[in-house]
């Protein structure tokens, strides 16, 4: 984890980076938002999170072009995340490949309990697709929304989170509203 951060933070130089979120636009429209005003630049969805909530990153100039024609083209709100680096895009890519050979010399064992990886949406039964969803979710999209249809399908009702605040608890609910959702943020709330 710390390498992880290490390498995610020396991806990108200290303020060239940034991320927003999208409320009141679909995921295909802000797809199609970031490539139209991309002009040479990276940006991308990079947190695909619930129906209509979308986080993009990429260089700043190129996320605040986004921001602008998204707005122009419905969205509701536009909002800059206070981030250190413009995560889940292209731009981590010298990120992963640097993380993937310290996470593949790891010694693992498969899951007793598959893991729905935020990378694809799909269940990871053994140690090595699990290492290898990993390394792509450096610079891929977090698919939060299929992860939770995804559970939902296979009969997951209800969900904890653990940590602070409630994000995810909230997006669930958007998501799914007849799961049933605890959010735990210290050890007391357990």
């Amino acid at each position: 984890v710390r390498r992880r951060g290490q390498y995610m933070q020396e991806a990108v130089p200290v303020g060239t980076g940034a991320m927003a979120a999208i409320m009141g636009l679909d995921a295909y429209a802000v797809a199609e938002v970031c490539d139209e005003v991309a002009d040479g630049e990276v940006v991308s969805p990079a947190n695909l999170n619930a129906p209509q909530q979308v986080v993009i990153a990429g260089t700043r100039a190129a996320v605040e072009r986004a921001g602008v024609r998204a707005k122009e083209l419905g969205a509701r709100r536009v909002v800059p995340l206070p981030v250190s680096a413009p995560f889940h895009c292209a731009l981590m890519t010298p990120a992963e490949r640097r993380l993937a050979p310290d996470l593949r010399k790891l010694v693992v064992s498969d899951p007793k309990i598959p893991v729905v990886a935020n990378v694809d949406a799909e269940p990871k039964r053994d140690g090595a697709a699990a290492i290898d969803a990993l390394i792509r979710q450096v610079s891929a999209p977090v698919r939060w929304e299929a992860v939770v249809r995804r559970l939902a399908s296979e009969g997951v009702r209800a969900y904890v989170e653990v940590g602070p605040g409630a994000v995810l608890s909230g997006l669930i609910r958007k998501i799914d509203p007849a799961a049933s959702v605890v959010s735990i943020e210290d050890p007391g709330g357990l």
